[in-house]
């Protein structure tokens, strides 16, 4: 016997809800530019945020093996959700199909930083950023434990 679409939302197992938010300014170069977006997602999010290195050399694009490229931070709990609704404010609330992954997650990106509410700083400039969202739901900590970890169900995921 199958459960209708209300007794299938009513059950709280199945409840989605924001795990973390990945906010990923890539400049494309390292020194002072990518300071400076740094400082920008420090202003954003209030938290320090960590620096990406190059996998490998690009000449065509000028960067090198293990140069600082792009900075990123990770952001969870309310203000994960503060910081999504204002992304998506700017995207006004529509996204692609091909913006959500098979598992549910999803990603879209924005141009100016100044769309977030953010005043502009003509010493700082303006950077366009890519927002990622990881989606969960209750008792996917049993696939990530270290004691016995389980596996999840198909229609679970």
């Amino acid at each position: 016997m199958s459960k209708t679409p209300q007794e299938k939302l009513a059950n709280p197992m199945r409840q989605l809800k924001v795990d973390k938010l990945i906010i990923n300014c890539s400049v494309g170069e390292s020194g002072d530019r990518l300071t400076r977006g740094a400082k920008v997602l420090e202003q954003l999010t209030d938290k320090k945020p960590v620096f990406s290195k190059a996998r490998y050399t690009v000449r065509t694009f000028g960067i090198r093996r293990n140069e600082k490229i792009a900075v990123h931070v990770t952001v969870r709990g309310f203000k994960a959700n503060e910081l999504l609704d204002r992304g998506l404010k700017v995207k006004e609330y529509e996204l692609k199909k091909k913006n959500f992954s098979a598992t549910g997650c999803f990603g879209f990106g924005i141009n100016e930083h100044i769309d977030l509410g953010l005043k502009y700083d003509p010493a700082t400039g303006i950077f366009g950023m890519d927002f990622f969202v990881v989606l969960t739901r209750p008792g996917f900590r049993v696939a990530k434990r270290k004691f016995r970890p389980g596996r999840i169900g198909i229609k679970h995921r």
